[in-house]
C-alpha cells in the first residue's frame, strides 16, 4: 500500500535567507521601517536559535489588576512576585525556572536580572516564565519593556479579568497585530471565582467573539483562577505540553518571519512620488519581468526619432549623397564649380571625416584642411523643439506607466523611477548615435570610381582632340605644309575627339547623376531604417533596460517574500 507523505514546506534557515534577500532587495524601494523591520527579525532570530532550544521563554502579559502576578507566583508554587490589586507592582520582568540549567545565556539575551527557581515539576521542566509589568502601565518604561519582551519571548499567555478583558489598548495594540502569531499565544481570564458560573460562560463566549475579531480563532482560552486554583491544571499541562514539544521557540520565530514578510510586501515607497497609486500588496501585483512593452517602446523610438531630426538627416544623405556623385562623376571641366557648395552632411557635422574631402581625394585631388578635417563634439542637426521634448518626455513617462500597470504602489514608483533616471543621457546619446550612424551615408558606391577613370579618359580625349586642332590651325596660320589627316568617314579625327569628348563626358554626367539621384533614395531608406534602428537601441539601454532591471528586482524580490512567508 503505497503511503502519502506530507509536503514539507522550507525550512527555517531558507526562510530567513529569502527574508533577508527579500530585505535586501527593497532597500531603497520600500519603506525604511519595513526593511529595518525584517533585518531585525533576522537577527534576532539568529541570536534566538544560537541560544539554548531546551528551554521555552513564557511570559504573562496583562493589564493592571488582571491579576498576573498572582498567577506567576501559583504557578511557581511560591510568592515570587508582589502582588497589588489596583496599582502596578511589577517594574521588571523577572523569570521562574523549572529545571533552569543552561538558561543563563539565555535570560542574559532577554536581559531578566531578576531569577527564581521555581518549585519541582518534571511536567514544566524546561520552561521559564517571565512576569512582565502592565502593558498598560502608567509609567512609559513599563510599557516599553512590555512591548521589547513581547517580540523576544517564545510563548504569550495574554491575562485578562472579568472587567477588562475587552479593553481596546489590549485588542488593538498587541493581540489583532500579532493574529499571525496564534500559535504562541494563549489567552486566560483571571478571577473567575468572581463571577457567577453562568456569567463565566457569557464571558468566555464574549472573549472568544473577540479574538475571533482580531483574526485569532481557535486560539487556547483559559478560565482560571489564582486564588481558589481553578483552572490552573489545565494551564499547567498546556505550558507542559509546549515545553516537551520544543517546539515553540522555532514556531514564534517562523511567525515573525511570516510578519515581517507580509509588512514588506504591503510596504508603501522608500519616498512619496507624487502621482503614484496607494500601496498594494504584493499579491496583488504583477509577476515581475518580461512585460511587453511594444506600443511605449514604438512610442519612444519615434519621439527620439522625431526629436534628433531624423527626417532631415535622411532627405540630408540622399542630397549628400547627389552631391558627392557629382563631385566624383561629373564632367571634369564643370565639377570643380560644385566644390563650392556646401555638403549637406557636412552641414549638420555628419559622417565623420568631411564627405567632400573623401569625395575629392577619390577624384584624385588634394582636399583642403577643412574639408579633411575630423568632426568632433554635437553634430548641427537642428535642435528638438519644445513640442518634441515634451513629446520624449511622454513616451519616457508612457513606458514606466506601461511597465508599473498592476504593480504594488512601492515598486511601482520604482520602475516609473527607473523609466526616467537616465532620460537626461538621451539627447547626447542618441546625437552620437545618429552621428555615428549616417556615416553610413557617405560610403562611396564602386561605380563612381570606373565612371570617375571613364570620365577623365573622354576629358584626355577631348583634350588630345583639342591639342590636335590647335597645332593643326597653328601650322594653317603659319603656312606650313599640312600633315596627312586622319578621318572617320568625312569627319577629322581631331574633330571626332574634340566634339566627342564633350559630348560623351556631358552624358556620362547626366547618367550618372540620374543614377545617383536613384542611389541617394535607396541610400536615404536605407539610412532611415539604420537611424531608426540605432536610435532604438539608445531607448532601449538608457530607458528599457533600467526598467527590465527593476522588475527584473522586483520579480526576485516577490519570489523571495513568498518564499519567507511560506508555512512550513
Amino acid at each position: 500500500m503505497k503511503v502519502l507523505r506530507r509536503k514539507e514546506g522550507p525550512s527555517l534557515d531558507s526562510r530567513l535567507a529569502a527574508l533577508l534577500e527579500a530585505a535586501k532587495l527593497g532597500e531603497g524601494r520600500v519603506s525604511e521601517p519595513a526593511v529595518a523591520g525584517a533585518r531585525a527579525v533576522a537577527e534576532r532570530a539568529g541570536v534566538r536559535r544560537e541560544l539554548s532550544i531546551d528551554h521555552t521563554v513564557a511570559a504573562l502579559a496583562g493589564a493592571t489588576g488582571s491579576g498576573k502576578s498572582s498567577l506567576y507566583n501559583a504557578l511557581a508554587g511560591q510568592d515570587l512576585a508582589d502582588v497589588g490589586v489596583t496599582r502596578p507592582t511589577t517594574s521588571t520582568a523577572q523569570a521562574a525556572l523549572w529545571d533552569g540549567e543552561g538558561a543563563g545565556p539565555l535570560l542574559d539575551w532577554l536581559d531578566i536580572p531578576r531569577r527564581h527557581s521555581a518549585a519541582d515539576d518534571p511536567g514544566l521542566s524546561g520552561l521559564v516564565l517571565l512576569d512582565l509589568p502592565d502593558h498598560d502601565s502608567i509609567r512609559l518604561s513599563h510599557r516599553l519593556e512590555v512591548d521589547r519582551l513581547v517580540e523576544q519571548v517564545d510563548l504569550l499567555v495574554w491575562v485578562v479579568d472579568p472587567q477588562k478583558y475587552a479593553d481596546a489598548a489590549l485588542h488593538e495594540r498587541y493581540l489583532r497585530p500579532l493574529a499571525g502569531h496564534r500559535d504562541v499565544m494563549v489567552v486566560v481570564l483571571n478571577q473567575v471565582d468572581r463571577l457567577p458560573a453562568d456569567a463565566v460562560d457569557r464571558c468566555l463566549d464574549d472573549l472568544r467573539r473577540l479574538l475571533d475579531d482580531d483574526g485569532l480563532p481557535g486560539i487556547p482560552v483559559l478560565a482560571v483562577s489564582a486564588r481558589t486554583g481553578r483552572g490552573l491544571d489545565e494551564l499547567r499541562a498546556l505550558l507542559g505540553e509546549r515545553v516537551s514539544k520544543r517546539k515553540s521557540w522555532s514556531a514564534r520565530l517562523a511567525a515573525d518571519i511570516t510578519a515581517a514578510a507580509e509588512h514588506l510586501a504591503a510596504a508603501g515607497p522608500a519616498q512619496p512620488v507624487d502621482g503614484d497609486r496607494s500601496p498594494q500588496a504584493v499579491d496583488g501585483g504583477t509577476s515581475g519581468g518580461g512585460k511587453r512593452l511594444g506600443g511605449a517602446e514604438r512610442a519612444l523610438t519615434g519621439a527620439l526619432c522625431a526629436a534628433a531630426g531624423v527626417p532631415a538627416v535622411v532627405e540630408a544623405v540622399a542630397k549628400g549623397h547627389r552631391h558627392r556623385a557629382v563631385v566624383a562623376t561629373g564632367w571634369p571641366v564643370t565639377r570643380w564649380v560644385r566644390r563650392f557648395r556646401p555638403d549637406p552632411l557636412r552641414r549638420l557635422r555628419l559622417g565623420g571625416l568631411s564627405p567632400a574631402g573623401r569625395a575629392v581625394r577619390s577624384a584624385g585631388g588634394r582636399a583642403d584642411r577643412g574639408a579633411d578635417r575630423e568632426i568632433v563634439g554635437r553634430t548641427s542637426v537642428p535642435a528638438a523643439s519644445a513640442v518634441q521634448r515634451a513629446q520624449v518626455e511622454t513616451a519616457v513617462r508612457d513606458v514606466g506607466e506601461v511597465a508599473a500597470a498592476g504593480m504594488p504602489g512601492a515598486w511601482a514608483a520604482a520602475v516609473r523611477q527607473a523609466a526616467r533616471s537616465r532620460a537626461p543621457e538621451l539627447a547626447d546619446a542618441v546625437d552620437r548615435a545618429v552621428a555615428t550612424t549616417s556615416a553610413v551615408g557617405t560610403r562611396r558606391p564602386r561605380w563612381w570610381r570606373a565612371v570617375n577613370v571613364v570620365q577623365w579618359a573622354v576629358f584626355a580625349a577631348m583634350l588630345a582632340g583639342a591639342l590636335w586642332l590647335g597645332v593643326l590651325f597653328g601650322m594653317d596660320y603659319l603656312r606650313l605644309p599640312q600633315p596627312p589627316l586622319p578621318t572617320v568617314g568625312v569627319v577629322p579625327w581631331p574633330t571626332v575627339l574634340l566634339v566627342g569628348g564633350v559630348l560623351a563626358g556631358v552624358l556620362i554626367a547626366l547618367l550618372a547623376r540620374l543614377a545617383a539621384w536613384a542611389g541617394g533614395r535607396r541610400r536615404a531608406r536605407r539610412t532611415g531604417r539604420a537611424l531608426r534602428a540605432s536610435i532604438g537601441r539608445v531607448g532601449e539601454e538608457l530607458v528599457l533596460e533600467p526598467v527590465e532591471a527593476e522588475l527584473d528586482t522586483y520579480a526576485r524580490f516577490k519570489e523571495a517574500v513568498d518564499q519567507a512567508r511560506a508555512h512550513a
